[in-house]
């Protein structure tokens, strides 16, 4: 019961920069965490980083430590993921995710942990 388009991915050059968006809506209030994957032709999906809602507790995997934010806007209904000093290892679809149970004890970086999903946004980056 919970709708979600992303939206920011382009076309960059290595070192560039991009912000990408997620809205929400729906019954947003029983969201208890979102998240940031990506998946890239032949791969599996990889968590990039995710947000505990209400304290703002963030997390991200050591890949895009120091060059990516996850943050959300007051009203807890849009999520943001800046992204600074781009790679090509960075290019992949990214998707933005709502996770509705309990976060104690949760593995914010596995796909199973989430229940909705967005169609996600394409982010390629050149050498």
């Amino acid at each position: 019961q919970v709708q979600l388009v992303e939206s920011g991915g382009d076309s960059v050059q290595a070192g560039g920069s991009l912000r990408l968006s997620c809205a929400a809506s729906g019954y947003t209030y029983n969201s208890r965490s979102m998240g940031w994957f990506r998946q890239a032709p032949g791969k599996e999906r990889e968590g990039v980083a995710a947000i505990y809602i209400g304290t703002g507790s963030t997390y991200y995997a050591d890949s895009v430590k120091g060059r990516f934010t996850i943050s959300q806007d007051n009203a807890e209904n849009t999520l943001y993921l800046q992204m600074n000093s781009l790679k090509p290892g960075d290019t992949a679809m990214y998707y933005c995710a709502v996770r509705l149970r309990p976060v104690y004890g949760y593995n914010w970086s596995r796909a199973y942990e989430y229940q909705y999903w967005g169609q996600g946004t394409q982010v390629t980056v050149s050498s």
